[in-house]
């Protein structure tokens, strides 16, 4: 789906014109690529305070095959990613060294580059001086996100005392083409059975994984990159969907399965069949979800009650039935889709809103209980994301819902996918209970 104005703005008359004119100019976004390096350029790694990451920061980007540099080189070729350590800070003062390695770096980041900042949480501190510098580093990632250009972004990941395992394959996530449109969120991690290590082209190879809502739009790109990231995907959505249902599944070598997720045998059907056809799930992703949108002040039940119904009951019926029935194995993922909406608000949705937060409140809530077996749950919040639907929408509407973000443009339907399909990964088992926004960091909301 083009962007006509980023596409002029990055043309040749296009540049010259925006330029002239102090306007915006919207980067093309380094997307993922099978095989494509972690990043185009050598990445500064430092500390700010006595770090305890740098050396396994270090070896993930070794690994991948990217030149570490101690410090900046003016004259050398543009970073593609500047790392800190900020787990050794134990008051404001410290944050000096945040400033002093940051500020060179990001003046020579590359296109697309990359900042990710990983420090302790502030609820763990020891003081309130140490509470208040934790603290600040997110007013810091997420100041420096709105300040970035060229498609940057930039995240910070919190890592608790005991969860250091967990942290190779978030960092690569967040320096990866797979989060190009995740800008300016904060992640906490926990301490979990992690794998040293996957196969980062095909990581869910062998793996089966659920999708409704998966006949169009954003839940059938879901489809396609689980398939391509080597899962066997079961494609489910409404009858009245089924061609459309039958044409994703086919193109993605995976099953159809024909099931409206709100029938009071819904959840049981669903158990039943990946027990009987495929011996379980190891992903779930929770995508369907409609809208009826109405001012409250004119909206009536025919509105309200199948959003909340499809929205967040079916995903508490059919989660509660797939723990009971132990469909679910040790190890297994849950992805629920989530809404910018349920954090922020929007007129005209309440109803749409209240099951979008809901969502993320059940995430929260079940997250211990999936922890204990081994598995996670955790929500993805899509912000501005281009589909056909966006596409009917007035124009002024659809060009401002697309540029009040700091990358100035709406999302892709397979940014929402890349970032389910990362959170379904073996090396994401420490990202458990966590609401993950793709937004381009939206100037709405948190």
């Amino acid at each position: 789906m083009s962007d006509w104005y980023r596409d002029l703005a990055n043309s040749g008359v296009g540049a010259t014109l925006v330029r002239q004119l102090g306007l915006p100019r919207p980067a093309v976004l380094r997307r993922y690529e099978p095989g494509a390096p972690l990043l185009t350029g050598p990445a500064v790694v430092g500390t700010a305070g006595e770090g305890r990451l740098q050396k396994t920061l270090t070896r993930v980007l070794e690994d991948a095959g990217v030149a570490v540099l101690p410090a900046v080189d003016a004259d050398g070729e543009r970073l593609g990613a500047v790392l800190l350590d900020a787990t050794g800070v134990t008051g404001p003062a410290d944050l000096a060294a945040a400033r002093d390695l940051l500020a060179p770096a990001i003046g020579r980041l590359g296109p697309s580059g990359r900042v990710l900042v990983l420090a302790d949480p502030p609820a763990d501190a020891d003081s309130p001086a140490q509470a208040a510098a934790r603290q600040a580093l997110e007013g810091l990632v997420r100041s420096i996100a709105k300040e970035l250009r060229d498609g940057g972004t930039a995240n910070l990941l919190l890592v608790p005392g005991g969860a250091d395992a967990s942290v190779p394959g978030p960092v690569r996530f967040f320096l990866s083409g797979r989060s190009a449109y995740v800008d300016g969120q904060v992640v906490t991690l926990t301490a979990a059975d992690v794998p040293e290590d996957q196969d980062e082209l095909r990581p869910l190879a062998g793996k089966v994984a659920v999708v409704t809502g998966a006949a169009r739009g954003i839940g059938a790109a879901i489809a396609r990159v689980m398939a391509r990231d080597g899962a066997h995907v079961v494609a489910v959505d409404v009858p009245p969907a089924g061609q459309s249902l039958a044409e994703v599944a086919n193109e993605v070598g995976g099953t159809a399965f024909q099931l409206d997720v709100t029938a009071p045998d819904a959840a049981e059907r669903l158990t039943a069949h990946l027990r009987e056809r495929h011996g379980g799930a190891d992903v779930v992703v929770h995508n369907a979800g409609i809208t009826r949108d109405k001012l409250l002040v004119n909206m009536d039940a025919a509105r309200w009650n199948p959003v909340l119904a499809v929205n967040l009951q079916a995903q508490l019926d059919t989660t509660q039935a797939l723990l009971d029935s132990d469909v679910l194995g040790s190890g297994a993922r849950v992805v629920c889709v989530s809404s910018q909406s349920g954090i922020a608000g929007n007129r005209g949705q309440t109803n749409y809103a209240a099951s979008k937060a809901g969502v993320i409140g059940m995430v929260r809530a079940w997250a211990p209980a999936f922890a204990e077996r081994g598995a996670t749950i955790n929500a993805v919040a899509p912000g501005f994301i281009v589909t056909e639907m966006t596409a009917k929408m007035p124009f002024g509407t659809r060009e401002i819902g697309s540029r009040i973000n700091s990358l100035q443009q709406g999302g892709l339907p397979v940014d929402v996918a890349e970032t389910i399909a990362w959170l379904s990964q073996p090396t994401a088992a420490g990202v458990n209970g966590q609401v993950v926004r793709v937004c381009g960091q939206s100037f709405l909301g948190a």
